[in-house]
């Protein structure tokens, strides 16, 4: 019989040094035309450095990637398509430090290919494609002047020998992505889209003739319609994935329209944060496989050459990442999780069905019995509306709470606002599920995976829809029984850290709450920030200064004197999306008012933390803040956090 221990306090073999460093960051597969499949490898133990791997067919995946080199680009500062393979032997890639580009060939050093900057960074390059006879790079450059105000997008080509500097094919657009060139050479595709769209509101698909560009078609898209993942097939013909119908559904070019292929209540697209996604890839004789999303599920399907319903494939995952599918021949290359698997490299042969582990995330995968099953719920909320989310109970063989203990909650909110939550295995999830901690990941108005009229619903209503939504999934749980509704945290990163502030200050059922490089104050991300994300508040609030009144109604450092629980924050200091003035002029306000509060600052970090020891010292202060706060001593004793203002020694175990 497992002994009694009350939620919160389980000891877990699952330890945040577990969390930090075995959590390989996978991604962005691609096959070689020798059978070779490579990827992407983020390796937090190294900083949060991005190497490219190699699994020749038949051998053990090894890195290709030299020491001192990280691939990465920082075009929107998000990034993405940093690389692209030129040969089965050979890759061209961005390099973090400089952000030029490198073409390095297997066993030799890397050589820049594009000039070198007047500073390093000031020319940015992403999205890369070649050329069919592999000798001309095709690409999304970011061009930064310094005193001129925002930076320059374009699409350029260059010579892949580096004999040449880059050459501007098109300009003049606030934004470009997706450069493709035609099978035959002769025609380049993209998207673009101007401010104050972003990428999932409304772009437009472009095609020119390369021998005079000059003379370039629109051929779909407008403000209201999203254009996502052109892509040609080996017999010249232009696909694209476009929700004109309120879903993103597959298009086929023809006739200079676009023919509709797929008629789904599912998304077979995503939001373009990264550059080089891929929710879907053509396979030699004609079928396509694809990443189809509902209700924040993602399955991988398959459509038949002609034959265009979707069917299932059948296999176990359910989250792919911001996808990015690689197609050569039969075989599909994509990193996916599951409910009861981590991300993982996988190779998918259509011919018979058979899939491959190619690099799993870790080398020592969890313990299923310590692994919580998701189940779907869905849930009313403000305004009428029905929101979504997944929820994962406590998981611990080893423990059982006292009788008539309810578990604690912690409530997730996705970042975005426009990512969603998938049903997968997450190792930093299992480390509270293993503790008797309740988790839901709320799928608030505004995510994507639901069709476009629900990421629309929170056009006017950042602030108030999501974190509705969010206390609504924590009453909802609470209500039926399944958690302490007396004990009830919520965290998220970024816009989930914005969710995640509002539902503390705004809302009276949570107990406290965790904010990552969230933000605080609307109004000064309005004037400080990328340019990529400089007008999203726009549709996500109103127009700037001309609603400044709802900028500060919206924004949490206005009303602090709101709030009454404890929050823990956290911020990189190098961060361009949410300069760290947000999370020190919070902390400030706190102090003021008297609330408790920790602050933890990291030097080095931008959006997002990479490096294992940032991640293992927020896990730590995260669940030692939370025993304090909730009443729970954690095991294992995480190292001590200074919280500020809390004076009654009765909120802290002995």
């Amino acid at each position: 019989m497992s002994p009694f221990a009350p939620f919160g306090s389980w000891r877990s073999p699952i330890s945040a040094a577990d969390v930090a460093r075995a959590g390989r960051r996978l991604g962005a597969a691609a096959i070689a035309a020798d059978g070779a499949v490579w990827w992407t490898e983020g390796r937090p133990e190294e900083g949060g450095r991005v190497v490219l791997m190699r699994r020749p067919a038949g051998g053990e995946p090894e890195t290709v990637t030299p020491e001192g080199h990280c691939v990465r680009t920082r075009v929107h500062e998000y990034g993405g398509g940093a690389w692209r393979l030129a040969g089965p032997d050979q890759v061209v890639f961005a390099e973090l430090s400089d952000q030029r580009l490198y073409r390095q060939r297997l066993g030799e050093e890397a050589v820049a290919i594009t000039p070198e900057p007047a500073s390093p960074g000031v020319l940015r390059y992403a999205d890369l494609r070649l050329d069919p006879d592999e000798i001309t790079v095709y690409c999304v450059r970011e061009v930064h002047r310094e005193g001129e105000g925002e930076p320059e997008n374009q699409i350029v080509s260059l010579p892949l020998d580096g004999a040449a500097e880059p050459t501007v094919i098109a300009s003049g657009r606030d934004f470009y992505s997706f450069p493709r060139p035609s099978p035959d050479g002769r025609w380049l595709a993209w998207t673009c889209w101007d401010h104050p769209n972003m990428p999932w509101e409304g772009t437009e698909l472009w095609l020119a003739d390369l021998e005079d560009p000059s003379g370039s078609a629109l051929l779909a898209g407008g403000p209201t319609e999203s254009i996502f993942q052109p892509e040609w097939d080996r017999e010249g013909r232009l696909h694209y994935v476009s929700d004109r119908d309120g879903w993103w559904n597959l298009y086929r070019v023809a006739d200079g329209t676009g023919e509709q292929l797929t008629a789904e209540r599912a998304d077979l697209g995503h939001p373009q944060w990264l550059f080089g996604g891929a929710t879907y890839a053509l396979l030699d004789h004609g079928g396509v496989v694809c990443v189809r999303t509902e209700r924040g599920a993602e399955r991988l399907y398959r459509l038949g050459a002609g034959a265009w319903e979707p069917r299932d494939l059948g296999l176990p995952f359910t989250d792919f990442g911001f996808p990015a599918l690689a197609a050569r021949g039969t075989r599909v290359a994509f990193a996916a999780a599951g409910p009861r698997q981590e991300t993982a490299v996988c190779l998918l042969d259509t011919a018979d069905g058979s899939v491959q582990t190619v690099r799993a995330a870790s080398d020592a995968p969890l313990d299923p019995a310590y692994v919580s099953e998701p189940r779907a719920i869905e849930f009313p909320s403000g305004e009428g509306a029905t929101a979504y989310a997944y929820y994962y109970p406590p998981a611990n063989p080893e423990f059982e709470a006292p009788p008539g203990e309810l578990p604690p909650l912690l409530v997730e909110s996705h970042g975005g606002p426009t990512s969603h939550a998938a049903p997968a295995l997450n190792r930093e999830r299992a480390y509270w599920t293993s503790r008797g901690f309740g988790v839901v990941d709320v799928n608030y108005r505004g995510s994507s995976g639901h069709g476009r009229a629900y990421r629309e619903l929170l056009r006017g209503s950042w602030g108030v829809a999501d974190s509705e939504d969010c206390v609504a999934a924590a009453r909802h749980l609470a209500a039926t029984g399944e958690v302490d509704g007396a004990r009830i945290a919520i965290h998220g990163g970024s816009a989930g850290g914005y969710a995640t502030l509002c539902a503390l200050v705004f809302h009276d059922e949570l107990a406290t709450g965790a904010s990552y490089y969230g933000v605080a104050d609307a109004e000064a991300l309005a004037r400080d920030t990328h340019k990529f994300e400089a007008r999203y508040l726009d549709s996500l609030i109103g127009p700037y200064p001309q609603r400044a009144d709802l900028y500060r109604e919206r924004s949490p450092i206005h009303h602090v004197d709101r709030l009454r629980v404890p929050v823990i924050l956290f911020q990189g200091l190098e961060d361009e999306v949410v300069p760290p003035t947000q999370a020190e002029t919070m902390a400030a306000a706190l102090e003021r008012n008297g609330v408790p509060y920790a602050y933890l600052a990291f030097a080095g970090e931008q959006h997002g933390f990479r490096r294992a020891e940032t991640r293992i010292r927020c896990l730590e202060a995260e669940l030692y803040f939370y025993g304090r706060i909730l009443g729970f001593e954690p095991a294992g004793r995480p190292e001590p956090v200074e919280i500020v203002g809390l004076v009654d020694p009765g909120q802290a175990p002995s």
